[in-house]
């Protein structure tokens, strides 16, 4: 497949899509009503391919691959144990598929990578000096945990009657609404979250850990310090002020634990035999090179609405430098 099609390569090789970062129709001005809702149900799309990928594994995970709501009146390691092996089996998977077939059976070289370089295997700033081990041992060590461990908590909150849970046969266009929304939530969720772990305090704390992966791959997308990761999968909590079902819970951490890994890939696209498609990586990697932008998740324009957008291109690059001067000189 020729990347020419879609972008070129500067003078440091880094590969440069045509395509600018953008925002859906929906959510633009002037509204784009007809475009909107073609948006939704296209693919790609709101829901497909990615949202819906983490609606049915969430699905999936409570109604198939979890103990009844009323096991979790008692937190036990059992409990603990099996979600934490089910949490696990979904990221080793999911975040192993991308990074099997991009980084280590290498099937399109380096076309559409950001960052022609591979990830670090010597490196003093990464444990065991391995970029990718690094990173898997944060994201299952710490990671995993932690979602499983404010998973079993909410279950314990549901079990227990502290939470008003709802049944799905009762209001189902309340809990069709919830689950299917999730991604605009976990937007207005992350954005926060990552502008407030920005600060110098917490960044030196905590998030230099992810940002460590200025050359970003599959693995990358969860590999935080135990900090950040509260503060990440804390999007959980939104539920706890609204009629509550178990699905909202496990449907949102799903989304949250395998949503980094296409973000995260280091590839603009993906060629899966005699085609390509876009796996919405541009925005976030631009985040890791320059640091200073595209905060969200790319759902909402937030980023445009606070001046922290970046669409790929040098305009864009020139405005994010003045705004950072401007920034320097009121300190």
């Amino acid at each position: 497949m020729n990347e020419s099609r879609y972008g070129n390569r500067d003078e440091r090789n880094h590969y440069r899509p045509f395509k600018r970062v953008d925002y859906p129709p929906l959510f633009v001005w002037p509204l784009q009503p007809i475009k909107g809702l073609r948006w939704i149900f296209s693919i790609p799309g709101y829901f497909f391919p990615w949202n819906m990928i983490y609606v049915l594994t969430g699905i999936s995970a409570w109604y198939l691959l979890s103990p009844p709501l009323e096991n979790f009146s008692k937190i036990t390691l059992e409990n603990i144990s099996l979600l934490f092996m089910r949490n696990s089996s979904f990221v080793a998977i999911y975040f192993g598929a991308f990074h099997v077939r991009l980084y280590i059976q290498k099937k399109q070289g380096t076309a559409f990578k950001f960052n022609p370089n591979w990830p670090n295997i010597k490196s003093k700033k990464f444990m065991l000096g391995n970029q990718n081990l690094d990173n898997i041992i944060w994201t299952f060590g710490s990671g995993v945990v932690i979602w499983t461990l404010l998973e079993v908590g909410i279950l314990w909150l549901a079990a227990n009657n502290i939470l008003n849970v709802i049944s799905p046969t009762d209001r189902p266009y309340y809990f069709i609404f919830m689950i299917l929304t999730v991604h605009l939530w976990r937007d207005i969720h992350f954005y926060l979250i990552h502008r407030f772990i920005h600060c110098g305090p917490l960044y030196r704390h905590a998030h230099y850990i992810h940002h460590k992966n200025n050359n970003p791959g599959p693995w990358s997308g969860l590999a935080m310090h135990p900090t950040e990761h509260i503060f990440y999968f804390s999007c959980v909590f939104f539920y706890l002020i609204f009629p509550f079902h178990p699905a909202f819970a496990v449907v949102t951490l799903v989304h949250a634990g395998l949503s980094p890994a296409p973000g995260h890939a280091g590839f603009e696209r993906m060629i899966l035999k005699n085609a390509d498609f876009d796996i919405d990586a541009h925005a976030h990697y631009l985040h890791h090179k320059h640091f200073e932008c595209n905060y969200a998740d790319g759902i909402l324009p937030l980023d445009r609405w606070f001046g922290t957008f970046h669409d790929g291109s040098l305009e864009a690059q020139e405005k994010m430098k003045k705004r950072l001067k401007e920034q320097a000189v009121r300190k």
